[in-house]
Parts: C-alpha cells; structure tokens; sequence
C-alpha cells in the first residue's frame, strides 16, 4: 500500500520559493500588478514567502533579515506607495523592474 503525504499548499510554495528563479519570478508578479489589483497585503505577503523559504534553506543572512523587517514596516505604514511609485515612474519611462538571482 502506498502512503502520500499531503502538503498544503503553503508549504508546497514555501518550498518552491527555495529555488532563487522561482522567488524572483513570484516576486515580479506582485510587482507588475495593475495598479487597480495592488493590495500591499499582498506584497508584504510575498516577501514575507520568500524569506521564509530562505530561513527554511538556512540561506537568510543577518543583513537581509534586517532590511526585510525594516521593508516590511515601511510597507505596513505607506501601504507600498514608494515601491508602486517607482515602478509606475519607470513604466512611464519606458522601463519596467526584473528581478533575477545574483550570480
């Protein structure tokens, strides 16, 4: 008899998320969002996915963790309106954000 572990859905993307082309690529979809689909919490919950995987990899470094948490504060107060302010500015420049893993 064979025996399946069932894994949420949290977990399989937390896993998933270990992978540094997959957090970039999950990460540039909430970027990239029109801005009538933008909802910080969001945001805040991607990144805070993608840390998580990190801390599951042993792979988030003191430094990161700081910046994280100051991020993540700034983005509880001003709801991402420098990031999202960014990305519109640049988009009318002719440019738009890609995220990809240092080398």
């Amino acid at each position: 008899m064979t025996v399946y572990k069932r894994i949420s859905y949290k977990e399989y993307l937390i896993s998933s998320l270990k992978d540094p082309q997959e957090a970039a690529g999950y990460l540039e979809t909430f970027l990239e969002l029109e801005q009538e689909g933008r909802e910080p919490e969001l945001l805040r919950s991607a990144l805070k996915n993608v840390v998580d995987a990190r801390l599951l990899s042993d792979n988030l470094s003191e430094e990161a963790k700081q910046h994280y948490e100051q991020l993540d504060k700034m983005l509880s107060e001003s709801c991402g309106t420098e990031i999202y302010t960014l990305i519109e500015f640049l988009d009318a420049l002719g440019y738009r954000i890609a995220l990809v893993p240092k080398d």
